[in-house]
């Protein structure tokens, strides 16, 4: 058992985000597109532009990583496991360029990694626009040390279940790179402006799409030693299993048709992260796929995240056992660290901390 000290269990946030805090100018290098850039206007904040359009406002948590360690240790977290914020998987891209993006936000992740190798985990990006090109960085990251990837809920509208993705899930799977599936690109996103839906509604639905599209299209079934978190909790597949299996069994000639396995059959068989901001579906989510298959999660720094890290959580009546694969088992287990040497390394850096 690892510890944090001698009251409470190691904790591993394994979903937040981070950006370089410089970005070069992508649109001016490729001549074309909406690509990402950064408007430092004042100390400590920056104004992330999409093309010529505001995008989002950020500070400096989003790439200082000492500030980050700073932050994030008030909620006795340890461990930060980042990936690039989706807006810049950039996947409707030519591909090299794609290619160029990933190299230049992964590279950046590793020298984090490699300057604070007691505070992070890094996750990488590929540019699944090109299954050749995202192999070849897929391999990369596992040279950088990188125990997974982050990928988007769906790749340029097309869901996860093209059979175009299967090599890449089967690269996965050999490689032992674990797969976060982020959502990014809403459905109806743009008929749901107002009220912020499509952070509200969509990105639960988005995810929920992902879901049941590899489950649907046999991704699981096909390579069962793959392993997949979902982001946010899995979204809203979840608390709509029973629908999707009734629709399994009423309308086969619909749903069934790459896949004959009930999906209520793979529960248990991936992992969400902990980001649901309600026990009361939390307990729901361990009920239907065990503690050890969710991780603590809080996509920190952004506001709709859970930026106390968990500390809810622990307020409430779970047992020890799932308390910890709450707070780091599970994570652990999902980026196939528990017996590795890799972990071993891990478990070295932190026993060397003070």
């Amino acid at each position: 058992m690892l510890t944090q000290d001698s009251h409470s269990p190691l904790k591993i946030d394994m979903h937040t985000h981070i950006i370089p805090e410089k970005l070069p100018n992508f649109a001016e290098k490729f001549g074309y597109g909406d690509f990402i850039s950064l408007l430092h206007y004042q100390q400590g904040s920056a104004r992330m532009m999409k093309g010529d359009k505001f995008f989002r406002e950020i500070q400096s948590n989003c790439w200082d990583p000492k500030l980050r360690i700073e932050e994030y240790e008030q909620f006795g977290t340890r461990i930060q496991v980042i990936c690039t914020i989706p807006v810049m998987f950039s996947y409707w891209a030519r591909p090299e360029d794609g290619k160029e993006i990933s190299r230049f936000l992964n590279d950046h992740i590793a020298e984090v990694v490699a300057k604070y190798p007691k505070n992070y985990l890094g996750l990488g990006t590929v540019p699944l626009q090109d299954i050749d090109l995202a192999l070849e960085e897929l391999e990369r990251c596992k040279d950088l040390g990188f125990p997974g990837v982050q990928i988007g809920s769906n790749i340029n509208k097309h869901n996860l279940s093209k059979p175009r993705f299967f090599e890449f899930f089967e690269a996965c799977e050999k490689l032992g790179m674990s797969v976060l599936v982020h959502p990014w690109e809403m459905l109806g996103q743009e008929d749901m402006e107002k009220y912020w839906l499509p952070w509200l509604v969509g990105m639960p639905a988005e995810t929920a799409r992902a879901a049941a599209s590899m489950i649907f299209g046999g991704v699981f079934e096909r390579y069962p030693r793959l392993r997949v978190c979902f982001a946010h909790a899995g979204g809203s597949l979840l608390p709509t299993i029973g629908r999707l299996e009734h629709g399994f069994h009423c309308r086969p000639d619909l749903v069934a048709v790459h896949n004959n396995v009930n999906p209520r059959e793979y529960l248990g068989k991936f992992w969400v992260d902990s980001i649901s901001h309600d026990p009361t579906l939390l307990k729901y989510i361990i009920d239907l796929i065990g503690s050890d298959k969710i991780c603590l999660g809080s996509d920190y720094p952004f506001p709709l995240g859970d930026l106390t890290i968990g500390a809810w959580i622990e307020k409430m009546e779970l047992g020890h056992d799932e308390m910890e694969n709450i707070m780091y088992q599970s994570t652990l287990d999902w980026l196939g660290l528990s017996d590795s040497e890799m972990f071993d390394d891990l478990t070295s850096r932190l026993e060397n901390k003070q």
